[in-house]
């Protein structure tokens, strides 16, 4: 069984597009970043608190779309409203184990 990923929606205040945002996954070897996705451009790194400065939390029904595709791609995903610090703490973890093993 694939383990869970935390997911955060949420809606661009600009355009209204959801991005779902993976606070535990890190995007780079220091963990400054963390996973994001989009329908368009896909995969991606985001700085978390800036996305969350720019943007808004959205309903479980706008981000059903976007919900499906990730987990036609293979998420099992683990919805919150928001990130904790351990989350946060946990990418920098992994992103430091990474490093280790390189």
């Amino acid at each position: 069984m694939n383990q869970a990923d935390t997911v955060v929606f949420r809606k661009w205040k600009e355009n209204g597009d959801v991005i779902a945002l993976f606070p535990e996954l890190p995007a780079d070897l220091y963990g400054e970043y963390c996973d994001a996705y989009e329908h368009v451009g896909q995969h991606g790194g985001a700085d978390f608190h800036g996305v969350v400065q720019h943007s808004t939390p959205c309903s479980p029904e706008e981000s059903a779309d976007l919900a499906t595709e990730l987990r036609r791609i293979g998420y099992v995903l683990r919805p919150r409203r928001r990130a904790s610090r351990a989350h946060h703490d946990m990418r920098r973890q992994t992103a430091a184990d990474l490093r280790n093993t390189m």
